[in-house]
């Protein structure tokens, strides 16, 4: 009678890969099915190393990032699209492409140490897999794909909230800035309007120190302020604000 082999059971897996508990702990997430942790985590290189050695090959996780990558998007559009309803669509493409992007999502698998979590094959772990930014983007999608098809849409939209919303870089802030100040241009010319114009109000602080107030303006009626370290940052701001307020009243 030929002998056929178990398939590995939840226990198992979390006893013999200790990087599917890592994960668990790093998201906040517990798998109901292990192996879905598991073939998210593992690279193609193990599939190529197995081959050679003529071991049983193992599922790994570039189908699980296709998938991903669609459920990111859709949670992302969704968060940005009820958290900010007075943008308007161009804006809300934009921050949607920044925290797509795959240097957002290499920030984001950083602040969750994913580079520790992965199942590399030799070769890959001998060139710097863990550290490889492509490599770190593709397993994220990977994972987010997981935890849809184990715990559904509400607990791919906790992940991503608790973990790819929560990173924001310098990098970021000042790319969001920059965005709604183009923005309040376009938003004068859609209204027929004059172009803003900014003033600064005051300068406080020592020198080595200085904090700026800077005032945008659109004609005699549309004023709002900013501060920042800098007279750009402070321009920035007041545009934001401005922003903000003359598309709550429209």
């Amino acid at each position: 009678m030929p002998v056929t082999q178990e398939e590995p059971t939840n226990e198992s897996i979390s006893e013999t890969l200790p990087q599917v508990s890592l994960l668990e702990a790093s998201i906040g997430y517990e798998f109901v099915d292990k192996s879905l942790a598991l073939r998210a985590l593992s690279h193609r290189s193990l599939n190529s190393e197995r081959r050679q050695g003529r071991e049983e090959m193992a599922e790994h996780n570039e189908q699980l990032e296709f998938l991903g990558d669609s459920v990111l998007g859709l949670l992302v559009s969704e968060f940005l699209f009820l958290a900010h309803p007075e943008l308007p669509e161009g804006q809300l493409s934009i921050n949607k492409a920044r925290i797509v992007s795959a240097a957002h999502l290499v920030e984001v698998a950083k602040s969750i140490n994913l580079g520790e979590c992965l199942l590399l094959g030799r070769g890959e772990e001998l060139s710097g897999g863990r550290q490889k930014r492509a490599l770190l983007a593709d397993t994220l999608e990977a994972v987010l794909a997981a935890v849809f098809i184990d715990g559904g849409l509400d607990a791919a939209r906790s992940l991503v909230e608790r973990v790819v919303m929560a990173v924001q870089t310098a990098q970021d802030h000042d790319a969001e800035l920059r965005n709604f100040k183009a923005c309040l241009q376009e938003l004068a010319q859609s209204k027929g309007m004059s172009q803003p114009i900014y003033i600064t109000v005051a300068t406080e602080g020592p020198e080595h120190s200085k904090t700026f107030t800077i005032e945008a303006q659109i004609g005699l009626d549309w004023r709002e302020q900013g501060s920042g370290v800098t007279k750009k940052a402070a321009g920035q701001m007041a545009a934001r604000n401005l922003f903000r307020r003359m598309s709550a009243s429209a």
